[in-house]
């Protein structure tokens, strides 16, 4: 029954790993698209703040996709979630929502708790990154 398990997780994960990569493909195209689209509409060249707000929010949901592939990946080789890749999926996340945030939308509370989770995360990532620096320096 383990062996079956753990050739069924496989399977999945694998499936995951071609479904996310089709997903992180047609959204680099959309993205060329986008700014095709937004270079060649009057005024030439030129972008609109909100133009390039959307570029970069959806530059940024591109990095999601390949942080959650990288993520995917990496649990396939070790059969472990990394932590610190799962942070940095969060933070380019909390990013993008934060650069394509529109602050007339949303109460001030609101904006304190996105800071607080922004803080949260950052803190969290750090303190990963310290324990692992300090386990890598400990083998040597």
């Amino acid at each position: 029954m383990q062996a079956f398990l753990k050739k069924f997780e496989h399977i999945i994960v694998l499936s995951l790993i071609t479904m996310m990569v089709i997903v992180v493909v047609l959204a680099t195209v959309e993205l060329g698209w986008i700014i095709i689209r937004d270079i060649v509409t009057p005024p030439i060249i030129l972008l609109e703040i909100d133009e390039l707000l959307e570029i970069f929010g959806f530059f940024l949901l591109v990095l999601i996709g390949i942080e959650l592939l990288e993520t995917i990946k990496a649990y396939l080789l070790t059969n472990v979630i990394h932590v610190e890749i799962v942070l940095e999926v969060a933070l380019i996340a909390i990013a993008r929502k934060v650069i394509i945030l529109d602050l007339n939308k949303y109460e001030s509370l609101t904006l304190v708790g996105i800071a607080a989770l922004i803080a949260a995360v950052a803190l969290a990532y750090l303190v990963i990154k310290r324990h692992i620096k300090s386990l890598n320096e400990n083998e040597h």
